[in-house]
């Protein structure tokens, strides 16, 4: 059994630093990945501090409310529930975003997505995008907020999930640029209609979400991670609908597996597309499938 994060006598008064210890030994105890980032995480959520607080003002004391809200979001993430569950919010590229049970919670690979985008279109270009399956909104609001003369809409199945995207569009001011509706992937939109589509379609074979890790499996929503069999039914709808809305010269990016590359390439030639490539994400394995710019042959400008 672990030390709960409460000090050992009543003289010892918590502070920001004794409390953010005692919950990191735990979670090590625990064996949750990244002790030190998840435990400074929830501590900013219960005693309402910043990074910053935590680390100039460490002997900072939280109140006994504060400490009790800590160790029970500790207990919640020693149980394996993500941290952005836990307090509701997830940062994606350089926005901050509120999640749900009803939306795939954001990660880093994704930002992928937006490396390629950040390359095809420059800082003030007017375009047109479409995020087809988008969730919480992260991947069309992240766009929008470095490309200030873009226009963006945003699909998806679920009206909980579409809930969630507005409210995150009305949070960061993007309501008058970001449009969310509720289609089947592209459905109903015209041919032509786009400069650039992206999508984080579900690529998890079925019978693979059983051996996801908890984090994922236990909450993430399987509408977002189930695809299909082989993991590649989306692919096989979106390849001909990403085809038929994108203009000529324009640029598409969907996310994938590391494992499914050469199938989804081929999906999308099939379709028609030219110039198909396979993109890495920093961790070296394959991520994102496009006709765009190749961010790791192509220096991203420093806008």
């Amino acid at each position: 059994m672990t030390d709960p994060i409460t000090p050992k006598s009543e003289t010892d008064a918590p502070t920001l630093l004794t409390a953010w210890k005692a919950a990191q030994a735990r979670l090590k105890t625990g064996r949750i990945d990244s002790p030190a980032i998840d435990a400074r995480l929830l501590l900013e959520a219960a005693a309402g501090a910043s990074r910053m607080d935590i680390l100039t003002d460490p002997y900072r004391p939280i109140t006994a409310d504060q400490l009790s809200a800590y160790e029970a979001m500790v207990e919640r993430r020693l149980k394996r529930e993500p941290v952005s569950r836990i307090v509701g919010k997830k940062g994606f590229w350089k926005i901050m975003l509120n999640v749900t049970p009803d939306v795939l919670s954001p990660r880093p690979d994704t930002e992928t997505l937006m490396d390629v985008a950040m390359l095809a279109f420059a800082k003030n270009e007017a375009f047109d995008a479409i995020d087809l399956g988008t969730g919480s909104g992260a991947i069309l609001l992240a766009l929008l907020s470095e490309r200030p003369a873009a226009r963006g809409v945003g699909t998806d199945i679920s009206s909980e999930a579409l809930a969630v995207a507005k409210e995150n569009a009305a949070n960061l001011d993007m309501n008058e640029r970001a449009t969310f509706l509720r289609t089947e992937w592209a459905a109903g939109f015209g041919d032509a209609s786009f400069d650039l589509v992206l999508s984080n379609p579900p690529y998890i074979p079925t019978d693979h979400i059983a051996t996801l890790d908890p984090e994922v499996r236990d909450h993430d929503p399987h509408l977002a991670l189930d695809g299909g069999p082989d993991g590649l039914q989306a692919y096989r709808d979106l390849a001909p609908e990403v085809k038929r809305i994108l203009k000529p010269l324009g640029v598409f990016a969907v996310e994938i597996g590391f494992d499914q590359g050469p199938q989804v390439k081929t999906l999308f030639e099939a379709a028609g597309f030219t110039d198909v490539k396979i993109i890495k994400d920093l961790g070296d394995r394959d991520r994102v499938i496009t006709n765009g710019p190749d961010p790791r042959t192509n220096p991203i400008p420093q806008d």
